[in-house]
């Protein structure tokens, strides 16, 4: 797959208004700033498509950016830590359920995972969900310039175990380095076919 367009479309802060835009969508997910935006910016090779920030809760709507006029690619808030009052939190979390729970245009999801980290309970979490609710996903690891390649492999052997699946169906990234781009464009073009 070539992205040759991609622009921002709408953000959303209620459940309510959930868009429907009636084209494929394939939802970016996972911890607070696990690398999200940048992912996004990273796929569509735009680095301000997606506004990135160092402080960790800064996506807080459903972002949506529509891809090549083909398909939709949402940006939902992240989990886990962010300095927010408890409220703020819960009501994110209502909206990323919301989003994702009969959403008959949602294709695959892709979760991300820092690669130096170990899953979160979290993520653990996420996981169940998606399998609760039949939701495919793709694990992605980010961050890989940060880790030498042997950590790499132990740390993606780690990830695999911890969430049982397999070694293969992780696609390591790095934002910086624009590594796992094209496996991540030739994983949209398997959803989406």
């Amino acid at each position: 797959m070539i992205i040759k367009k991609a622009q921002f479309l709408i953000s959303v802060a209620e459940p309510s208004k959930i868009s429907d835009f009636n084209k494929s969508e394939i939802a970016v997910v996972g911890k607070s700033n696990v690398g999200k935006s940048s992912l996004i910016n990273l796929i569509t090779n735009n680095k301000n498509l997606a506004k990135t920030s160092q402080t960790p809760g800064r996506t807080r709507l459903v972002n949506y950016f529509d891809i090549n006029g083909e398909f939709i690619l949402v940006d939902l808030p992240g989990y886990g830590f962010a300095k927010a009052p408890a409220s703020e939190i819960a009501k994110w979390r209502t909206l990323i359920e919301a989003y994702l729970i009969n959403n008959k245009n949602l294709k695959n999801v892709f979760l991300l995972l820092d690669i130096r980290r170990e899953p979160s309970e979290n993520d653990f979490k996420m996981v169940n969900f998606l399998s609760h609710y039949n939701i495919p996903f793709t694990c992605v690891a980010t961050k890989a310039d940060k880790l030498k390649k042997e950590a790499i492999k132990k740390s993606v052997q780690k990830i695999a175990s911890a969430l049982r699946i397999g070694y293969g169906n992780i696609i390591v990234t790095s934002a910086l380095k624009k590594e796992g781009v094209n496996l991540l464009l030739e994983r949209i073009e398997q959803i989406l076919n």
